[in-house]
Order: structure tokens, then sequence, then C-alpha cells
């Protein structure tokens, strides 16, 4: 029997025009689930231009979805006005600068999850309650996976990272494209940089090889080139304002997403003390927002905090990147070097703004929510089966931006910095 089957892109498909509208943040503006909130509004993109702070988080979700049916969802970006003023009384009529938008676009999937709860003897023979449990493992394995397709699109890559926690298959997996919903985007040119000797550069590469050694490790001097640059490059990651925080306006902030290792260099590199007392004095200024708790740090108006799994790679793995600002052709034939062997592999370290990440949920027919719980009995009732399921999408959020001397692809409100690790054997 064949099944009625409307693919995404079909003409029969619907695609809604979401009312969120985004802001490039101009120079003078000031773990995963907590650095998620609402989609912006159009009001909100108002205020931001009047310089006016708004929460802002870098992972925006819209439910705009669940109020009909469709597969897409698009988000538009207001591009900032440049020139000069016109003085006195000179004529003014007949001048006024033309408003431009950008636009980027995520689709959502159905994702499910079953669990085998054994059949009738089993659960007879077992001490345990094997459909309570399975109910516990599938929560478990959804938690993951959203985690972990949200950080590898923040990324911009998989990495080769892999053991049994991953609910994120590696790239060569044939299933990966349809797990992850929307594409993995390489980080844009002007978002992403090397360590570089206790700096930052642009990435680059000799004979096919990336051109990073095994001591451009992630240190304090690497996050205070990061700071620098974030100060002196126009439009900016705008910075994140959590909830309640007091401090958010006179000191903004930005998240850094670093893997154990990294975060390890850099508490070696810095003043521990002073490193965690800083996050711990920002959380009393933000009524205690656990983002700011725990294995966290601030420096330098950085926000360090450890992510759930590394994005890492090894020697002689593929290190996708953009080579132009004008276009968002990936080159994949530079690798990690092959001289860092087992001793050493990259990792990337995830800087996060505001509204980095576009996350839309549809609605279940199941449920009427975004998320399900099926429970079914097999072969007459003898096996049973508990499946946890999910209606979303993800995507990094991409403008072509104007930035008055000519258009470039941006990742709106994520840069991507990769260190050398030492890998502990």
């Amino acid at each position: 029997m064949s099944n009625t089957y409307i693919p995404y892109g079909a003409p029969q498909a619907i695609s809604l025009q979401s009312v969120a509208l985004f802001s490039a943040c101009m120079q003078r503006l000031t773990i995963l689930n907590r650095l998620a909130g609402k989609m912006p509004t159009q009001s909100d993109s108002e205020d931001k231009l009047r310089f006016h702070t708004s929460n802002e988080y870098p992972i925006v979700r819209c439910k705009d979805l669940s109020r009909g049916p469709g597969d897409e969802i698009k988000f538009d970006l207001v591009q900032p006005i440049g020139g000069k003023p016109i003085m006195g009384s000179a004529y003014a009529e007949g001048y006024g600068d033309a408003m431009d938008f950008a636009f980027d676009s995520l689709r959502i999937n159905q994702y499910r999850k079953p669990i085998n709860t054994g059949d009738t003897m089993s659960q007879q023979r077992s001490p345990h309650q094997l459909r309570r449990l399975g109910r516990a493992q599938a929560l478990n394995f959804m938690k993951r996976y959203e985690d972990q397709s949200a950080l590898v699109h923040l990324a911009g890559a998989r990495g080769s990272d892999y053991n049994i926690e991953w609910a994120v298959p590696l790239t060569s997996d044939p299933d990966f494209a349809s797990i992850m919903i929307n594409p993995v985007r390489a980080p844009t040119r002007n978002r992403h940089y090397l360590a570089s000797s206790g700096s930052l550069k642009k990435v680059v590469a000799a004979g096919n090889e990336i051109t990073i050694a095994s001591t451009d490790t992630m240190t304090a001097d690497v996050i205070d080139a990061l700071r620098t640059k974030l100060d002196s490059m126009p439009l900016p990651p705008q910075g994140v304002r959590f909830e309640g925080d007091q401090a958010a306006d006179d000191a903004p902030l930005r998240v850094l997403l670093v893997s154990s290792e990294q975060y390890t260099a850099i508490v070696q590199s810095t003043n521990f003390r002073s490193f965690q007392a800083n996050a711990m004095a920002r959380a009393g200024l933000a009524k205690n927002h656990p983002i700011f708790l725990g294995e966290a740090g601030l420096w330098n108006g950085i926000l360090i905090v450890k992510m759930p799994k590394p994005i890492r790679f090894f020697a002689g793995d593929s290190l996708r990147w953009c080579a132009s600002t004008s276009s968002t052709t990936e080159t994949a034939t530079d690798l990690v070097p092959a001289a860092f062997g087992t001793t050493f592999a990259v990792d990337r370290a995830i800087l996060l703004g505001g509204q980095a990440l576009g996350e839309a949920f549809g609605r279940s027919r199941k449920s009427g929510d975004s998320y399900f719980w099926s429970e079914k009995e097999l072969d007459h009732d003898d096996k049973s089966e508990v499946l946890i399921g999910g209606v979303g999408g993800k995507s990094k959020i991409r403008y072509l931006m104007d930035f008055g001397s000519g258009m470039e692809y941006t990742d709106h409100g994520v840069m991507a910095i990769d260190t050398a690790v030492r890998l502990v054997p």
C-alpha cells in the first residue's frame, strides 16, 4: 500500500512567513537550553534600533508553526543604514536611504525514538519496571539529541569525536543530513578564526593542511585577542542579555562554549580564583542565573562555559572553511596537520552572541504540542514499545549583510575559534 507523502519543497507544501525580525548590532550597542529565549518580534527590533535593549539569547525559539500547517519558517534582518547626514539647509527631500532586508529560513521535521520494553516474560522475570525505565531512557535520549544537534549547527561541523553518548552520528553516516534536518553550514569567512601564538588569525592553509601548531592552545591571551576583535570589528555578534542581569547594559557579555580540554588550558593560563569569582559576582547581579554557576568563568567580558560534547577534529580530518566573504562555498580539502598524530587534536570553541541559532517547533497532531509520547502493544499484547517524538528544526542564522564596504555572508550571532588541544591518553 502506498502512502500519501508531500516532500519538503513540493508545490503543495506550505511555507509560513514569521513575524520575526532581526536587527544587526551596531558597535555602540552594548548549557544550551539555558541559552534559549523567544523569537524576537518586530517591536524588539524597533527597540534595538532605538538603542534600547531587549532580551537577547543565543538561541531564539519560535512556535509560529504551531498555529497552522507548514514545514518552513522564514525570518528577516533589517540592514543597518550607513552613509552621512545632510547638514544645515541642504536639500534633503528625495534623498532618503532605502531600507533593505536580508532573509534566512529553516525547516522542521518529525523525529522519534522508540525503546523496546520487552515481552510479557521479560517483564515478569526482571526485577525492574521495564516500561518506566524505557520512558526515562527515551527522554534522556531526546534531551541529548536536542542539545547536540543545536551544538553541531552552531559549530558548523560535527567533528570526529564519538562515543555512545552521541545522539548525532558522524557526517559519514548516511542518515546524518536527515537527522540534522537543516544543512550544517561551516562558519562564514568573517566569523572563523584560528588560535595563533596567543592571538587570532583568519583560517589559512598550506599544502592542504590548516596552518595551526600544537602550541596554539586556548589561553587567556587568546580570549583577550577575541575581545579586542569584537570591540574593533563592524557589526559584531551582539551582547547576550540574561533575564535579570542588572549589568547587561554597562557590561555586555558574550558566551564562549569550550571543550573540557580548552577549559583546562584557560584555567592554567589565568588566575583561576579570579576567573571563577568574576562569574560568581556576575551571577549575583543576574538573580543567580544557572549559566554563571558550576564550571564557568568570566574573563574580559566573555563568559566561558564548558560545552556538553567537544567538536573535535583529529589529525587528517577535513576542517571545512569558507575562503571568501562573498561566497558560502566550503573548502573541504584542507586537513588537520598529520604531525598532530594521536597526541593533539583541534577543538572548536563557539562564541555566542544574541540570536545565533533559530529553533522552530511544529505541532504534533498526536498531542497538540511539539513533543509527544506513544506506547504500543505488539504481537497480540505480548511485547511493548514506548516512543518519544518531536516536531521541530534548528539552523544557524545567516544573512548576506551590508557592511558599507560590501556585502558579506555572515553568521549573525556566532563565531568559531579553532585551537589545538592535548589529548588525554
